[in-house]
């Protein structure tokens, strides 16, 4: 009886276990990332606990400290675990790469993550969350002096597996010859589970 508690646990978990695709806009950006669950590709590894992903964010110079910024390209590694009632904490680190003029940026920034789902509400569930990582100078390449990125956002789920997102993100690449900020503004968008 206990080994059939046990089976089932797990299959409803591994059931609630998803990839994610998110797109974030606003009247100049443009963000779209990927995270895809490691539980689901491996049976050694919990669902939704273990994820990699891609990041890619085209931002606008109305929203940086400098003109002609460039586009900046990421892949991640995070690890989160439930603590609680709708609770959770993660680490994470990221390699990412963008340039400014002829000057390149690199970093691999560390950091952490949380989230927290609102108790109460089944006809729309919500979350918050938000994030903060850093570089310092030893994880910080080519003309990179340090890497701070921090965001908070509001999920509202108002489909099955689909939800819109609200949120802040505050992005600044450091270089050698000076800080910039990179990104600093509010968006709306889609998150998509599957």
């Amino acid at each position: 009886m206990l080994k059939k508690i046990g089976l089932m646990a797990l299959s409803v978990s591994s059931l609630m276990a998803m990839h994610v695709a998110e797109v974030n806009i606003n009247e100049n950006d443009i963000e779209a990332n990927v995270h895809f669950d490691l539980g689901q590709f491996n049976d050694t590894v919990d669902p939704d606990t273990t994820f990699i992903g891609l990041r890619y964010i085209h931002a606008s110079e109305e929203h940086s400290s400098v003109k002609k910024i460039g586009d900046m390209a990421e892949a991640h590694f995070l690890m989160k675990h439930a603590v609680g009632s709708g609770l959770s904490f993660g680490m994470g680190i990221k390699a990412l790469r963008t340039r400014l003029n002829s000057n390149d940026f690199s970093a691999i920034p560390l950091g952490f993550e949380a989230g927290y789902k609102i108790p109460g509400n089944t006809v729309l569930p919500m979350e918050l969350g938000g994030m903060f990582y850093y570089s310092p100078e030893v994880l910080s390449m080519e003309d990179a002096q340090n890497y701070i990125e921090a965001r908070a956002y509001f999920d509202v789920e108002l489909i099955p597996r689909g939800k819109v997102t609200l949120g802040y993100r505050h992005i600044d690449t450091n270089y050698n010859q000076g800080d910039v900020d990179y990104n600093h503004a509010a968006y709306f968008g889609f998150k998509f589970a599957f």
